[in-house]
C-alpha cells in the first residue's frame, strides 16, 4: 500500500505552488522582505517570476488546443 496517495500529493503541490506565486506576485509589496534566499530571488525578479506562473496555463491551454486540433484532424 502506498504511504500517500498521489492524488492528494498533487493536491498539495498544486496549493505550494500556487501560494509561492500568490506571494511572490501579490503580496510580496506589502510584506516585508523574505529571509528564505529562493523567495527573496523571487521577489525580486521583476521579468521570470511572472513567467513561471503563467506557463502552467498557456502549456494547458496548448494541450487542450492540440488535442482538440487532433480530434478534428481524425474525424475529417
Amino acid at each position: 500500500m502506498r504511504l500517500v496517495n498521489s492524488g492528494y500529493l498533487l493536491i498539495a503541490l498544486s496549493a505550494t505552488f500556487f501560494a509561492l506565486g500568490s506571494y511572490a506576485i501579490l503580496f510580496s509589496t506589502l510584506l516585508p522582505s523574505p529571509t528564505n534566499v529562493v523567495l527573496n530571488a523571487l521577489v525580486t525578479d521583476t521579468h521570470y517570476k511572472y513567467f513561471a506562473v503563467l506557463i502552467i496555463p498557456t502549456a494547458a491551454y496548448f494541450v487542450i488546443a492540440n488535442w482538440i486540433g487532433w480530434q478534428y484532424y481524425q474525424n475529417s
